[in-house]
Formats: structure tokens, sequence, C-alpha cells
């Protein structure tokens, strides 16, 4: 459990920020009615609350994140806008998880 719950607020955190920006992104650069953009503005906010849940400080909580947002972000694309994420995204994506699981979970002496 104690893997999950780290891994379950990034997700929260990543929905809440991808999604405020997409939002965001939205309502200025598509022509969308205005309370896209409030939605999303109150998403980014919701965002840089749940990011306080974490157990870690700030700066590894935010390297670690930084991952997440990457993959996530990928994954958004994909689902959202047709973008066809090529071998080398997914590459880049697996080895972005990998270097969060290493500074996240790696054992400390």
């Amino acid at each position: 459990m104690s893997y999950l719950q780290p891994l379950f607020l990034f997700f929260i955190a990543g929905l809440c920020e991808i999604g405020g920006g997409y939002l965001m992104w939205q309502w200025l650069k598509a022509d969308r009615p205005a309370w896209m953009g409030l939605l999303g503005a109150v998403l980014l906010v919701v965002y840089g609350w749940v990011a306080t849940w974490q157990s870690t400080s700030f700066g590894k909580t935010y390297a670690v994140y930084g991952g997440v947002f990457v993959v996530m972000s990928i994954a958004w694309a994909w689902y959202f806008d047709g973008f066809r994420p090529d071998r080398f995204d997914v590459l880049g994506g697996t080895i972005v998880l990998l270097g969060l699981a290493v500074i996240l979970f790696w054992p400390r002496s």
C-alpha cells in the first residue's frame, strides 16, 4: 500500500494540472466559453493543493511529478487530441518512468 498512495496522489495531481491547463488552452486558443477557463483555473489551484499531500519534500515531490507529467501528457494528447505516440515517445516515457521510480522508491540507507 505504501507504493500505491503516492502514485495515486501523483495521478490525481496530474489530472488536475493537465486537465486545468487543457481547459485554459481550449478557452484561450480554441475560442471555447469562459467557464472552461474558469474551471481550468480552479483545477490548477486544486493541483497545487493536492501536491502538498505527498509525504516527500517539495523538491523530491516536484522532481517525481515532472516524470508523471511527461507520461500523462503523452497519454492525454493521445486520448483527447488524437496524437499518435511513436516508439520514441513510448521509449522516452518508459525511461522517465524508470527514473521517477528510482527517485521515489529506491531504498535509502
